[in-house]
């Protein structure tokens, strides 16, 4: 078969170990199975003019490469090719290991995290060396020797080499170390080029991170010409072995080979030998993913550098960030890679080279694959620095999530502040989230939010699937930071309780046309009882219907659904059962369909992997050839239940599509069954089932094609139907580590011979306490785990399992208790050199503690210094072998004008830390200024929100004279110089201030001078910026004074640490006599007792607590303090019984007097000496003593008092030796006003024992403005009568009242003056009688009536208008009108004058305000006022706008209506209804007629007008009269008649009816 590869782009690079290219000079024989047909050159000829050398392969400018046996679908395999569009370096290691060397280190606080960064970024960097080679527009670089570099504000530390190399990296000498049990080297350059060199180092080694293939900047490669040059010239001069790197010339190389043999020659050591491994590095096997170290031990004279090469090849820990760790020490130096891949699978091999000799020694890696399992890698990290838009950004990631705890079912959130220097408006970087190496996409379970400058990972529904390291990546162009905290996933109740946690991780193992392989993860815990199966559902995908797949729980943790649609897409879920119940759901897998794996394949189509297409195309296959046979026929996995095949292809070439037939056949017969008798499979897998359990099968392969079927292939060996997996055993021994506060490193030996293993779960258990707790749910692969959120302080135990397909394994044994505690290591180094005093052969250094300790107390301090002449420095010596304590020390032996530079460890039981940075280069010569030197060792307690304490200690130096002060200065920490400001404007003696005034939440630098009388001195070293913020939990020493008199301070810390202690101090200075403090400590308290208070005691006293953020406390103890301390000291040591209340008197009931006290508390041997006038009272019939000791209650009652009880009355109270007493004087007014009282309770007492008021006569106004007299009256009964009065008047008597106690009422339905008058209301029965007064005259009256309108005025109804055809009323009404109400009109806030225009007037319950033909000028605000004696109430209204239009308009119709009916034609009267008459009398009727003008007048006889003649003569006169005669009436006048009157206005009639009747005689006549 042959192949063509096409690229979008006319050049590109492969990178390859070796190839042969046909028709050319060059040999690179390592493609394995492939041969080049052709090469499509772009430009370059075949003669490999246009060829580069990269370090670990070649840049090739071809466009098309025909070559045979090559599957182009991989990037790497067997043929061993690599494609890419710039250089890339096969197994490039995930971007977040590179910070991690371990988990924990992630995982302590933020504290300790930022202590640990400052520990690395004060560390050295080493240059190295660095190439550049350049094609054809293409530019290639790559750099050695050069650590990597997060892009923070230090560079990290780098490790030291042995050996010195030239730009190509080819070794030409080597450094002699001093030996002295460190690690660290002189680097032989001066002040100057030591910066240089490592500002070029650091700029390198971001470059490295970040890019590739980007041109080195000019002024970089002038610089490191400078360094070689001074280099070579400082050689020639001293004749050392400084070699660095050098110019590639051979005049340059010559001096430096003559320079090397001199030094040969003059160092010849008795001592030196070539190296030798002590202890050669072991051949290693690891699983894929798996770190593996490769370690050993070296000895030789002077100490051999160590190189380890992969393949021959130097291994450089900067080419692939992570990838690689470097480890020297002690000798013993070691090779860690991390995350292993196919492509760490290589010999390697160590060299030890020194002066002597080289020796190698070489040890072999293989790496593994778990079966099936899918190679996730995360993308490279650019490397280098890259501007974007011409600025380099720096990311600072803060505000971080720590270590978290979720459970299953809630919502998480991750969140970051990022800070992106220099900030531009809407530059958003690059954000990214990782869980466990794997890359995180938005989903329904992720979701990613950036808002400003802070990014958020929400997970909306944990699941055990969520547990992992989540890793926030950000990047730019100019480079990227991350951090890294654990996410912990618990499970959810149980919904059943007893029953198991939920399965995790399904996921489709295997998918065909026919049947897709479920598997999942067993869940950590099954609450008490062994998990018995899992039942597994499937859901077609769009729609909500899931079917279960097995009747029966399955054991084994894969399971093959079948009976399934091709072509259809489906979704899985897990469920675990025990005998309590089935657990929660799963999450639901991934969507999969059915279908078989070729068509999905072709489905997907083939991409490249980076923004250029590949065209993949084949030759013209083969017609009419039968397939052969297929190749490599194996069971890759087989249950009880299923299982599978795969098998490869048969070797021909060219052939048209082929497919399979699968047989079987039982073991022990010779009859071969095809198993997919219907359609033939595409793929080379199958899967088999409905197998019977037990039975052994053996199975073959067939290729068919259009051509027929072909032979089939070799049998597998006999296969018996079962679950071939075991469970794994039993996890080795486990060995707990301390780690944080919080947390133990967990680890543990692997299971042996573990099959398919799955991971480890880790349980922990409180000592004693027999209860077992999952640190973790989702299963860890390593054998190193560390379990959060343990309680400081407690023994914990554990114990391992492992998991597999198969099950779970027993649990390891359990490990040896292990105490919560953080772990201690060596400190950092200290930092802030300076120099306080120098003579003519010392000098006295200052230092500044480190800022992360290791968990530890420092235990002391080590200096070294090194001379330095003509800006190159010497050999480091010791100037102490005895570590001094102070952060101060004097180094003598020095020489006068000479320079000299300086370094300081820091040690604790943990070991020695690492050096400072070397010092500033100090002159040694004799201060003779006059003036102190500057104060050092300042040092800042009790950081409080306004407020902080600044300690110091006095220059060394003095200058001419004494010290007599000191001034300190504060500011800002981001203001400029010229911000600073003194503390205090007159200089203090003492070491120490309290400055007060700050603003909370800011950052202050503080700094001291000391003057004398020469002057102000230098100023100290400013000390680190310093937040006003007090931190929580914060909490102040408090003052206490006990039973006994002893006076304490007591300080409380609640963050203490196991190691922290109470450390006091008076004036912040040991305390001299401790005989006079005692420090009493226990748990999180300390007391210090004053033995024996005192003058001499007045200072501040202060405590610290070590190994704490700074908690601290003082209390100042003054004179006026003292003088307080002592009269409370002086109470406690000669108490008085406190009293509750002093000795008091009141009046009781029938006017007894009683005397009483209440003490606080006395005990049952206390006593009461009652004292009148000096004389002891006891018990008798006048003075009743009683005393309650429980509530410490203590009276004296008398009946009544007399002239003779005039006097002062004392209880004096004795309980040991503790005694009170308490005086009451009663003389003169005082004793006659209480005599008084005393006899009117006794009257009123008498008076109560017959019918009395409780509550005298009084009135009451209902909401209806009626008025209710009533009075309360008790001790009544039926003969009792009651009478009222009105001015001596008897009104009404209630008798047989029947009721004990009760009220009396009378009633005043509507009160009118009338009603005034003096009410009396008389109790009486044989008991005696009682009586009550109401005087409602005057003011009482009036004050009644007031109340009554009170109530009328807020009954009243807001004021509205109405128009009448006079004018415009206003009105308002009220419930009830009383004749005396007031009320005022107002008009514009002013009262109104009432006219004949504007009146005012009351009908019934409406009172109206009448304005008659109003005009504009009447528009405005009215209001009516009630007078109630109390301010009154006030409704208004307002008359002006619509409102008076309206108003007025209706006037103007109202108006226009009333003339039109008092003008209009009117009948007025006259005529009556019917008129009997008889016959031939004369008929005369009269009405009046009204009407302006004069109406007509018609008459009419049944609706007919009838007219005037000499029977009937109709008449109207004057306007007014109209009169209806009818001369003679006879029957024929009979009928209905109407007059009808109308003018303008309008019309009206008025009817009678004429009835003539004939008398009966007249009849009879007839």
């Amino acid at each position: 078969m042959c192949y063509t590869i096409e690229l979008a782009y006319p050049l590109v690079v492969i990178f390859i170990s070796s190839l042969t290219l046909k028709g050319c000079d060059c040999r690179l024989d390592a493609l394995a199975g492939a041969n080049i047909i052709s090469v499509v050159w772009t430009t370059v000829p075949c003669g490999f003019a246009g060829i580069s050398s990269c370090r670990r392969g070649f840049f090739f400018p071809f466009k098309r490469l025909e070559f045979e046996g090559f599957c182009p679908g991989k990037t790497r395999g067997h043929s061993g090719l690599t494609l890419g569009a710039a250089c890339s370096m096969s197994g490039s290691m995930p971007f977040y290991q590179k910070h991690h060397r371990h988990y924990d280190r992630s995982y302590r606080s933020t504290e300790a995290e930022s202590k640990m960064r400052h520990y690395q970024s004060s560390s050295w960097l080493t240059a190295g060396s660095s190439t550049s080679s350049r094609s054809r527009g293409l530019n290639v670089s790559s750099h050695s020797g050069l650590e990597e570099s997060r892009l923070s504000p230090l560079p990290k530390k780098a490790k030291p080499s042995y050996l010195a190399v030239d730009k190509e990296n080819q070794i030409i000498g080597y450094v002699v170390p001093i030996f002295r049990g460190s690690q660290e080297f002189a680097t032989g350059l001066s002040d100057k080029e030591e910066a240089r060199v490592r500002d070029t180092a650091a700029y390198m080694a971001r470059r490295d991170l970040f890019t590739s293939g980007l041109e080195m900047e000019r002024s970089e490669v002038i610089s490191r010409k400078e360094a070689m040059r001074e280099s070579a010239e400082r050689i020639s001069q001293n004749k050392r072995i400084w070699i660095l790197p050098a110019k590639d010339s051979a005049v340059l190389t010559g001096r430096i080979h003559e320079h090397e043999e001199h030094f040969k020659r003059m160092n010849k050591d008795s001592l030196m030998h070539p190296p030798e491994f002590v202890i050669k590095p072991r051949s290693h096997t690891v699983w894929e993913k798996q770190c593996v170290r490769l370690h050993c031990t070296v000895s030789g004279w002077p100490d051999p550098s160590v190189v380890w090469y992969k393949n021959n090849v130097a291994i450089d820990p900067l080419a692939s960030p992570g990838k690689y760790k470097l480890e020297s020490r002690y000798s013993v130096h070691s090779l860690e890679i991390s995350k292993c891949d196919f492509d760490d699978t290589a010999q390697y091999r160590v060299s030890a080279m020194n002066s002597e000799g080289e020796l190698s020694a070489f040890a072999s890696v293989v790496v593994k694959r778990f079966k099936g399992e899918v190679d996730e890698t995360l993308p490279v990290p650019r490397l280098g620095p890259v501007s974007e838009y011409g600025i380099t950004f720096q990311i600072h990631i803060v505000d971080t999530f720590g270590v978290s705890f979720g459970r299953e079912g809630e919502t998480m959130s991750l969140g970051c502040t990022v800070i992106i220097y220099p900030a531009l408006h809407r530059y958003q970087p690059e954000i990214q989230w990782y869980r466990d190496d794997v890359l995180l996409t938005p989903s329904k379970w992720t979701h990613v939010h950036w808002s400003g400058d802070r990014t958020t990972l929400t997970l909306t529904h944990l699941n055990k699937e969520d547990e992992g390291l989540y890793t926030l990546r950000v990047s730019t162009k100019s480079g990227y930071e991350t951090y890294s905290a654990y996410v912990f996933v618990r499970d959810a109740d149980a919904e059943v309780e007893g029953a198991p946690g939920a399965p995790l991780d399904v996921r489709c193992l295997d998918a065909n046309k026919d049947y897709i392989i479920v598997s999942w993860k067993q869940p950590a815990i099954d609450r008490g009882s062994s998990i018995l199966g899992y039942f597994v559902d499937r859901c077609e995908v769009g729609t909500t219907h899931w079917v279960q797949c097995n009747d029966t729980p399955v054991k084994f943790a894969r399971f093959p659904v079948t009976g399934l649609v091709e072509g259809r897409s489906y979704v899985f879920r897990v469920r675990s059962v025990n005998k309590s119940g089935i657990s929660r759901l799963s999450r639901v897998s991934e969507p999969v369909a059915a279908m078989d794996p070729a068509d999905r394949a072709r489905m997907r189509g083939t991409s490249a992997p980076w923004t250029g297409q590949i065209i993949v195309t084949e030759e013209e296959p083969a017609e009419g050839v039968v397939p052969g046979r297929p190749l490599e026929l194996k069971v890759t996995e087989a249950t009880k239940n299923y299982v599978v095949l795969s098998w490869k292809p048969p070797g021909e070439k060219g052939l048209e599509s082929i497919m399979y037939y699968v047989e079987k056949c039982v073991s022990g017969t010779d009859s071969w069954q095809r198993v997919n008798t219907e359609i033939p499979v595409k793929s080379p897998r199958f899967a088999l089932f409905d197998l019977a359990e037990g039975k052994s099968y053996y199975f073959r392969v067939r290729c068919c094609n259009s051509a027929g079927v072909g032979e089939p292939s070799e049998p597998t060996e006999a296969i018996t139907v079962g679950d071939k997996l075991d469970i794994p055993s039993a996890p080795g021994k486990v060995v707990p580590t301390r780690n944080t506060d919080t947390s133990v490193v967990v680890s543990w030996e692997a299971s042996s011979d573990a099959v398919e293993l799955v991971g480890y779960y880790i349980e922990g258990s409180v000592v004693g306490s027999n209860v077992w707790e999952p640190c973790n749910n989702k299963p860890v692969k390593g054998t190193r785990f560390i379990c959060h959120g343990l309680m400081t302080g407690e023994q914990y135990v554990f114990r391992v399992r492992a998991v597999n397909a198969a099950g779970l394994s027993d649990f390891s044994q359990i490990s040896e208790p292990v105490e919560v505690k953080a772990a201690i290591a060596s400190p950092a180094p200290p930092y802030g050199i300076t120099i306080l005093e120098c003579v003519r052969d010392s000098m006295v250094l200052a230092w500044k503690q480190p800022t992360f300790i290791g968990g530890a107390d420092i235990t002391g301090y080590f200096v070294d210094y090194r001379e330095v002449i003509d800006g190159v420095p010497g050999k480091w010596h010791e100037a102490n072998i005895k570590a001094v304590s102070e952060r101060a020390y004097r180094v003598s032996d020095l020489k006068e004008n000479r320079k000299y530079q300086f370094q300081v460890r820091a040690a604790n039981m943990a070991g020695v830390g690492i050096p400072s940075m070397p010092s500033d280069t100090f002159l040694c010569e004799e201060w003779t200024i006059a003036v102190p030197g500057p104060p050092h060792d300042l040092q800042v307690r009790e950081v409080r929100n306004d407020s902080l304490v600044l300690l110091w200690k006095p220059p060394v130096y003095q200058g001419r004279d004494p010290v007599n002060g000191f001034y300190v200065d504060i500011k800002e920490a981001n203001a400029p110089e010229e911000a600073w400001k003194g503390v205090n404007t007159k200089a203090t003696e003492k070491t120490y201030i309290k400055v007060q005034n700050l603003k909370e939440g800011e950052m202050y630098v503080l700094r001291v001078r000391a003057q004398n009388k020469a002057g102000v001195g230098k100023t100290s070293e400013v000390t680190e910026p310093v937040p006003a913020v007090t931190k929580p939990g914060t909490k102040e020493i408090v003052v206490d004074v006990d039973d006994d008199g002893i006076v304490s301070l007591n300080f409380e810390c609640g963050n203490m640490t196991p190691d922290s202690k109470f450390v006091w101090s008076k004036n912040y200075e040991d305390i001299p006599d401790s005989n006079r403090l005692n420090v009493e400590t226990k748990g999180n308290k300390s007391k210090a007792v004053f033995s024996s208070l005192g003058e001499e005691d007045t200072g501040v006293y202060s405590c610290l607590v070590t190994h704490t953020d700074g908690a601290s406390s003082s209390y100042s103890l003054t004179d006026e303090e003292l003088k307080r301390l002592l009269l409370v000291s002086h109470d406690h040591k000669f108490p008085i019984i406190p009293l509750k209340s002093d000795l008091a008197v009141e009046l009781q009931e029938k006017g007894k007097v009683r005397f009483w006290l209440q003490a606080e508390k006395i005990s049952a041997n206390g006593k009461v000496d009652y004292v009148f006038n000096d004389n002891v009272l006891t018990q008798g019939e006048k003075y009743k003593m009683n005393f309650d000791k429980n509530t410490g209650v203590i009276e004296m009652l008398i009946d009544s008092l007399t002239p003779a009880d005039e006097g002062t009355y004392t209880f004096q109270l004795t309980d040991g030796k503790a005694t009170n007493q308490s005086s009451l004087v009663l003389i003169g007014d005082v004793f006659k006003q209480l005599q008084k009282e005393s006899e009117f309770q006794r009257k009123e007492w008498f008076r109560k024992q017959g019918p009395h008021f409780i509550e005298g006569l009084g009135y009451e106004v209902t909401p209806e403005c009626c008025v209710i007299l009533k009075c309360k009256v008790g001790n009544m009964k039926k003969e009792t009568s009651a009478h009222w009065y009105k001015d001596g008047h008897e009104i009404k008597a209630d008798e047989h009242l029947g009721f004990a106690e009760g009220v009396l009422k009378l009633e005043i339905a509507q009160i009118s003056r009338k009603d005034a008058g003096v009410y009396e209301v008389v109790l009486k029965d044989d008991r005696g009688k009682d009586t009550s007064t109401l005087n409602l005259t005057d003011q009482g009256f009036k004050d009644l009536m007031n109340e009554v309108f009170g109530f009328i005025a807020s009954s009243s109804t807001p004021l509205k208008i109405t128009s009448t055809d006079e004018g415009i009323r206003l009105y308002t009404f009220v419930s009830y009108y009383n004749d005396l109400l007031q009320v005022t009109w107002h008009y514009k806030d002013s009262a109104i004058a009432f006219s004949d225009r504007i009146k005012s007037g009351v009908v019934g319950e409406q009172l109206w305000l009448q304005i008659t033909n109003p005009t504009e000028k009447d528009m405005g605000k009215y209001a009516i006022e009630f007078n109630d004696g109390k301010g009154g109430l006030r409704r208004t209204v307002e008359l002006s706008g619509q409102a008076f239009d309206d108003a007025f308009a209706e006037f103007q119709r109202l108006q226009a209506a009333a003339v039109a009916e008092r003008n209009r034609a009117r009948v007025a009267g006259g005529l009556p209804d019917v008129v009997t008459i008889q016959e031939g009398k004369a008929l005369n009727l009269t009405c009046n007629i009204s009407g302006n003008p004069v109406p007509e007048v018609t008459w009419l006889k049944n609706d007919r007008e009838i007219t005037s003649d000499e029977h009937c003569i109709l008449k109207f006169e004057s306007g007014k009269f109209a009169s209806f005669t009818i001369t003679a009436v006879n029957t024929s006048d009979s009928g209905k008649y109407s007059i009808l009157v109308k003018n303008k206005y309008g019309t009206e009639s008025g009817d009678f009816t004429v009835s003539v009747f004939i008398p009966e005689d007249v009849n009879k006549k007839k």
